[in-house]
């Protein structure tokens, strides 16, 4: 298994999706490097030294930073210096192990950086997909972040998430079990995330799921069982118990992770808690008016958290 594709996706092909005046006022990224444990972490940045706030972006199973990027790039401009992250399996980082990889190691890897690049500034943790409960769990763990907006907030644990996460519906339920048999060699069998991932709802058009499966820097990615199977047995336990801003900004035509579940997840944490919908969106945020709804409630997150360090 690589963690590295033969195919070439690039920032520009999701891009295609966003609305032509957004494609227009994209800003191209930075791209460096960062050395963490037997891994080579891909980061994506627009700096901005004179920004009060800095936003770190975090993906899910089915993407990577590049693919985020259009996204996040928006932000530019808005008073925050801006990061995204590509985590071990994923986008450009490069892993010695990839077979070895858990769930555990991206709670971790969010954590140590950013440890490594306090430099007086808050933090925003913004986590898509699966990444928004992760960036909640990473954020209880550090303690050096000031908020978490996250556009999903799916509960492994639960029957109901489970059975909207996977390709199998209800009879994912069938199947966890199984998952206390998945100890090596077995944890070190790769599997690609779009034979199990319903990639076809990522997105309101379809095109866009057919991306995400195709792209083996994402959603078309090959992971091994242990970390999927660590992923869904992970009880995020000091998410639950660790007093922390948490901001759900969710799509309200999300096909694949319906808010109902999101919501459930969200009153379970101690808080202080909000919500808000991104207007006309599925589940990669990419239409309006949700688009500027996120926007929005991220500036608002920014200006509050900056206002709170005066």
């Amino acid at each position: 298994m690589s963690s590295h594709p033969l195919a070439e996706i690039a920032i520009e092909n999701y891009a295609r999706f966003l609305p032509l005046d957004r494609r227009l006022s994209m800003v191209a990224p930075l791209s460096e490097w960062w050395r963490w444990k037997n891994h080579q972490i891909h980061l994506l940045r627009l700096p901005d030294s004179n920004a009060p706030v800095r936003l770190l972006v975090v993906h899910g199973a089915g993407a990577h930073g590049s693919a985020l990027w259009p996204v996040a790039s928006l932000f530019a401009g808005r008073g925050v210096d801006i990061t995204v992250v590509d985590l071990p399996l994923y986008g450009r980082t490069i892993t010695a192990f990839p077979g070895t990889v858990t769930y555990q190691d991206w709670i971790d890897l969010v954590v140590d950086l950013v440890s490594a690049e306090v430099d007086g500034r808050p933090v925003i943790l913004l986590g898509a997909s699966i990444g928004g409960l992760l960036t909640v769990e990473a954020a209880a763990l550090s303690g050096g972040v000031a908020a978490v907006v996250a556009t999903c907030l799916l509960d492994p644990q639960k029957r109901k998430a489970r059975s909207a996460m996977t390709r199998f519906g209800p009879l994912a339920v069938l199947l966890m079990p199984m998952l206390r048999l998945v100890r090596d060699p077995v944890a070190r069998v790769p599997v690609k995330i779009a034979w199990l991932a319903n990639l076809g709802r990522m997105g309101r058009d379809p095109g866009l799921g057919r991306l995400c499966a195709k792209d083996a820097r994402g959603g078309g990615a090959w992971v091994p069982l242990g970390f999927l199977a660590s992923y869904m047995r992970h009880p995020h336990a000091k998410a639950r118990t660790t007093f922390l801003p948490v901001h759900l900004m969710h799509p309200e035509f999300d096909e694949w992770t319906p808010l109902a579940l999101s919501e459930a997840m969200l009153r379970t944490l101690p808080g202080p808690i909000t919500s808000r919908l991104l207007r006309g969106c599925g589940h990669f945020p990419l239409e309006e008016p949700g688009l500027q709804d996120l926007l929005n409630g991220v500036n608002d997150v920014a200006v509050e958290v900056s206002s709170s360090m005066k």
